[in-house]
């Protein structure tokens, strides 16, 4: 892991990819995630650098990498959702400590992103807490959507084939009207 970890991933989320390249998938952005930061998330997962917890950007960039990126990494395997309590450990501390004070809206929306991907519905509470503070109506929108299944279900079906769960009659029903969520 380089000195300037944090700022090779910020850069490359924010500059290099766009908000399509975040939401849509694509095997090319998957390939170039997994190429280029496969290694830094595994690093990250064993042995979080001390500046997460001091630097803002250092915080927000672990989130990234332990949020979003294996998402990308490992689409459609379990490994997606392994480093997610280790996010949302990360991104809690940060807000705890204001960091979130100091980013714009779009670094703002990833930090508190582990909480909507989270299958805790005390999590998904606090998401449309933290995406209300955002404004942003859309994101918003989204949060909501995700608090509702997670305490309509206890969690997301969509995830129950990538994980091995069984099914219920109700998700399979609910899996079929949802087509394509959450890929």
């Amino acid at each position: 892991m380089g000195e300037n970890w944090q700022d090779e991933v910020l850069d490359f989320w924010f500059g290099t990819l766009t908000p399509r390249d975040w939401f849509t998938v694509s095997e090319e952005t998957d390939a170039l995630i997994r190429e280029r930061f496969g290694a830094l998330h595994e690093q990250l997962v064993q042995k979080l650098p001390e500046n997460v917890k001091t630097d803002p950007k250092a915080a927000l960039a672990a989130v990234i990498v332990l949020d979003q990126f294996p998402r990308n990494i490992h689409r459609r395997q379990p490994g997606a959702f392994s480093s997610d309590e280790l996010a949302i450990e990360v991104a809690g501390d940060a807000i705890e400590r204001g960091f979130d004070d100091g980013m714009d809206e779009r670094e703002r929306q990833f930090l508190y992103m582990p909480y909507m991907h989270s299958e805790v519905l005390a999590d998904q509470e606090r998401a449309v807490m933290l995406f209300r503070s955002l404004g942003q109506e859309e994101a918003l929108k989204f949060a909501i959507e995700h608090r509702d299944i997670v305490a309509r279900f206890g969690r997301f079906p969509h995830r129950n084939r990538v994980l091995g769960r069984e099914s219920g009659p109700e998700e399979l029903t609910f899996l079929e009207e949802h087509e394509g969520y959450g890929q």
